[in-house]
C-alpha cells in the first residue's frame, strides 16, 4: 500500500460514494474547464496504469505517478483520494449520469426496463475505452484491494437501483398471490431484483474484458436482461409498459408478446379451445401443447 499519505489540507474532498456532483455551468469557459479536467483524470489514471503494471502496485506510490503526469502531489489529490481510486475514474460521474437516467423515467415505463437503461450506462463506460478497460480487468484480477475497492463500486449502483425499485412500488398496483404488501416482500423483490441486473451486467462485462474486450456486448446484455424479466418481473405491474412495446397482460418476452397478440386478434367465429397447463410450465412449453392440441382438433 502506498504509505505517503496526507494531511486533509492537501486531500480535498471528493464527492461522496453516493453523492451526485454538483451541476455544471453551461458555457465556453466551463465547457473547457471540465474537459481540461476530464483529460487529466485520464492522464493520472494512465500513468497510474502504466505503473502499476511495470513495477507493481504495492512498489508504486502516489508521488510517483502524479510525476508521471507531470504534475505535483497535491494535484493528484485534487482528482482522486488515493491511488486505488486512480484505477476507476469514470464511475463518480457514471453514477450521477444513472440517477438522473432513473429520476426522469416516465412511470408508465416498466421498472425493471428502467434499471435495465441505467446500468447499460456502466456498460457503456467500459466499452467506450476497450484497451483501458481489459488492462484494468487485468489489473484489479491480481491485486486484492483493487478487488475490494471494485466490490464498493458496484454496490453503489446497487443501492441506487434498489432504492428505486422501492419508490416505485405502488399499493395500487395488483400484486401477485401472497405478497406481503408494504412489508418483506416490497424490499425483498427490489434488492433481489436489483442484484439480479447487476450480476448480470458483471457476467457479461467481465466474459467480453476475457475476450479482449471484442463482440457486441450490448447485444450479449440485452439477451440476459430478458432472462431476468422473465424470471423475477413475469408479468408487469398494473399499469406498466415495456420501453417501446406494449404488452398484454401475462405476457413476457419477445415470443409470449406476439402469442398473446395473436391470440387477441383471433376472429370472434373460432372454436374455443381449452388446455391444461402447469402454472409453473415455460411458455414455450405452453404454446407448443396448445399447437399439438389445435393440430389433433384440425386431424379429427
Amino acid at each position: 500500500m502506498d504509505r505517503q499519505t496526507s494531511s486533509p489540507q492537501q486531500q480535498p474532498p471528493a464527492a461522496g460514494p453516493d453523492q451526485p456532483r454538483a451541476g455544471v455551468e453551461s458555457g465556453p469557459g466551463s465547457r473547457r474547464a471540465a474537459a481540461q479536467r476530464l483529460q487529466m483524470r485520464q492522464d493520472l489514471t494512465a500513468a497510474a496504469m502504466e505503473l502499476f503494471a511495470t513495477q507493481g502496485y504495492e512498489e508504486t506510490t502516489v508521488d510517483q505517478i502524479a510525476a508521471a503526469a507531470g504534475v505535483a502531489r497535491r494535484t493528484f489529490f485534487r482528482y482522486f483520494r488515493s491511488k486505488e481510486e486512480a484505477i476507476f475514474p469514470d464511475h463518480d460521474d457514471t453514477l450521477v449520469r444513472v440517477a438522473d437516467l432513473l429520476a426522469s423515467a416516465e412511470t408508465e415505463e416498466h421498472p425493471l426496463d428502467v434499471v435495465c437503461r441505467g446500468i447499460k450506462e456502466v456498460l457503456r463506460m467500459y466499452a467506450s475505452t476497450p484497451e483501458m478497460s481489459v488492462a484494468r480487468y487485468q489489473l484489479i484480477r491480481q491485486v486484492p484491494a483493487l478487488r475490494e475497492r471494485e466490490i464498493a463500486v458496484v454496490s453503489r449502483y446497487e443501492r441506487l437501483f434498489t432504492r428505486y425499485l422501492l419508490g416505485r412500488f405502488d399499493a395500487a398496483e395488483q400484486t401477485p398471490p401472497g405478497w406481503q404488501r408494504g412489508g418483506d416482500d416490497d424490499s425483498m423483490l427490489a434488492e433481489v431484483s436489483a442484484a439480479a441486473v447487476v450480476a448480470a451486467h458483471n457476467h457479461v462485462l467481465r466474459r467480453w474484458l476475457r475476450a479482449g474486450g471484442h463482440g457486441d456486448v450490448e447485444a450479449q446484455l440485452d439477451h440476459s436482461f430478458g432472462v431476468i424479466r422473465g424470471t423475477f418481473w413475469p408479468t408487469p405491474p398494473s399499469g406498466a409498459r415495456r420501453r417501446g412495446a406494449s404488452l398484454a397482460p401475462g405476457a413476457s418476452g419477445e415470443g409470449g408478446e406476439a402469442e398473446a397478440v395473436s391470440a387477441l386478434s383471433a376472429s370472434p367465429g373460432g372454436e374455443v379451445l381449452i388446455t391444461v397447463a402447469r402454472t409453473d410450465a415455460p411458455l414455450e412449453t405452453v404454446v407448443d401443447s396448445i399447437r399439438a392440441a389445435l393440430a389433433g382438433r384440425t386431424s379429427a
